[in-house]
């Protein structure tokens, strides 16, 4: 048996996984995010719940491990944030520990248990408040010892027109340091900074959507923009980790009609043609994040079979 948490900003999440069909959610914590020994105590105290000594534990967290120093890049949660945070969980905890990004652990639910089944590559696109994703080959995750692979929204990659007829698109900034990363345009918050542009407006991008879905001409005009600039990339993507699926997270992903438009571009600009669905919605609706790391903890303890 292993313990798997989803780690965020606001909340811990733990779970207990004795395989892949036996993962069962526990309760929920407050993320004591600036003390360390919080931290700790709040996953020992997810532990103590269960009543049983596991024999690993598995984090999804929304943050990276460098893969040369296996430190931690982790932001929004200051006390972790630099950590060799596998090791000093370990030595905490007794137990040893695996650290994984989310959208890792939500390519990985996905590849195991949701809409990626049965195909060897798989892609998991996150479209939430930005972008991001990650790689499963043959049912492992590329980034088993940590690095950005699946980092389809960084980059300097953005056009600088799109639309019909095209619109002249600026590079904006992002927070990663550098300009006209898909991340700027490709989520929530970037289809609301399209419309800014686009028509000096600011709306949430609930309601853009919700207009384009009722047929109203500037937002039509903004997704048509937004399409445009995020299926090229993606279908690039595609085309370099010949992924034959991609299952769809966040809150974008929501938005059936809009995955269809998009899934529509991308398969008209990528080199292996499809007579079916490439960019889906995701399968694993309820904690992708624990089920995720649950797979991956297992795998460590060779209690799921090799693919």
């Amino acid at each position: 048996m292993i313990i798997s948490f989803d780690i965020g900003g606001s909340a811990i999440k733990g779970g207990i996984a004795r395989s892949e069909t036996d993962i069962v959610p526990l309760g929920r914590r407050p993320t004591p995010r600036d003390d360390f020994a919080a931290f700790v105590d709040t996953l020992r105290a997810i532990i103590a719940e269960t009543g049983e000594e596991p024999s690993r534990i598995a984090l999804s967290i929304a943050g990276v491990v460098d893969p040369d120093t296996q430190r931690l890049i982790c932001a929004n949660i200051p006390c972790i944030h630099g950590r060799t945070l596998a090791a000093d969980l370990e030595a905490e905890l007794g137990l040893p520990a695996l650290i994984a990004n989310d959208a890792d652990c939500f390519a990985m639910a996905e590849a195991g248990l949701g809409a990626g089944r049965g195909h060897r590559i798989v892609f998991g696109a996150i479209l939430g408040t930005g972008v991001g994703g990650g790689l499963i080959a043959d049912g492992r995750l590329v980034n088993e010892a940590g690095g950005f692979a699946g980092e389809w929204g960084h980059g300097p990659i953005i056009a600088t027109a799109a639309g019909n007829p095209p619109a002249a698109i600026p590079a904006y900034a992002c927070g990663c340091g550098q300009k006209g990363c898909v991340d700027t345009v490709g989520g929530a918050r970037g289809l609301e900074r399209l419309h800014k542009t686009l028509h000096d407006l600011d709306l949430s991008s609930e309601a853009i959507i919700g207009q384009w879905q009722d047929g109203e001409e500037k937002a039509t005009r903004t997704i048509d923009v937004y399409v445009d600039l995020v299926a090229s990339p993606l279908a690039l993507t595609i085309n370099i980790t010949g992924a034959t699926i991609v299952p769809v997270g966040g809150g974008l992903s929501n938005v059936e009609p809009l995955l269809a438009e998009l899934d529509h571009a991308v398969r008209a600009r990528i080199l292996r043609k499809f007579d079916r669905p490439l960019v889906v919605r995701s399968q694993c609706r309820i904690e992708p994040g624990l089920i995720g790391a649950a797979l991956l903890g297992l795998k460590a303890e060779a209690l799921l079979p090799k693919a």
